[in-house]
């Protein structure tokens, strides 16, 4: 495996441990207001990079199929959706509002809210795989830079997520230096789901539209079911609104002018 495409799945969880860093340097509690803009920033990344770096791409892969050109991206973005309804039903987790979810556990409330976090970097990682492994085997509807560019959009996106998850670990009590590592660690299952996507990448050839649009689906479930909600509960939810809107234009800008 090249070197550059090694670097590039990377670049996510570079992207997540930055922002955990921010523990350092922040007082223990998150001002409500930055919150509420990182989490609606957040999501218009991801819901940019889902429609330009996936959904789009796997059209275009589909065009043989005339006007049923459709059909892949339809069935691999429910499966996508379905496949986070199943985690999310059975992992544990909490969200940042204290709701905790999944299977009953005795699991602590910072394992779980760590868990919440990785179940949302599953899809990131799987879009980033994905898309580099079309890079590799020739496929000319996806270059080396668009995928750089969705990792580079991924990773502003990862950073303000490591910081959400580090600042409310701390604010419990946790020193900084273990926030630091529980951030950090939540990010680590995107290179680990990008390499072995791309181990896979000789499998995926004739299935990719569906696997795009799989990825896509994924990263639109964590948007609506969690990251939306949490940005849009008391007062100032228009503060997310124009969070969403700047995250949506910078990866829309960065997978247009880089793809």
């Amino acid at each position: 495996m090249e070197l550059s495409v090694l670097t590039g799945i990377m670049i996510p969880f570079i992207g997540t441990m930055l922002g955990s860093a921010c523990v350092f340097f922040m007082t223990k509690k998150m001002n409500t207001l930055i919150q509420k803009l990182l989490l609606g920033f957040a999501s218009g990344v991801m819901i940019a990079a889902s429609v330009w770096s996936l959904l789009i791409p796997s059209l275009d892969l589909s065009a043989s199929l005339g006007k049923f050109a459709f059909i892949p991206a339809v069935i691999g973005f429910l499966l996508g959706m379905m496949f986070l309804l199943l985690l999310d039903h059975f992992i544990p987790h909490m969200h940042l509002d204290q709701k905790i979810e999944g299977k009953k556990s005795s699991l602590k409330k910072s394992t779980m809210l760590v868990l919440a976090v990785t179940l949302h970097n599953i899809p990131e990682g799987m879009a980033v795989g994905v898309v580099f492994a079309g890079m590799m085997i020739g496929n000319q509807e996806i270059t080396f830079m668009s995928a750089i560019a969705l990792a580079l959009g991924i990773a502003i996106q990862n950073f303000p997520e490591g910081a959400i998850i580090s600042m409310p670990l701390r604010s419990e009590g946790i020193s900084k230096k273990k926030a630091f590592t529980y951030g950090t660690l939540s990010g680590i299952v995107e290179p680990i789901a990008s390499l072995i996507t791309i181990l896979l990448s000789q499998f995926i050839i004739p299935v990719l539209p569906y696997l795009l649009s799989f990825a896509a689906g994924a990263m639109v479930y964590v948007v609506i079911e969690e990251l939306i909600p949490e940005a849009s509960i008391g007062k100032h939810s228009n503060i997310a609104t124009i969070g969403f809107a700047i995250g949506f234009v910078i990866m829309m800008i960065l997978d247009v002018s880089l793809g």
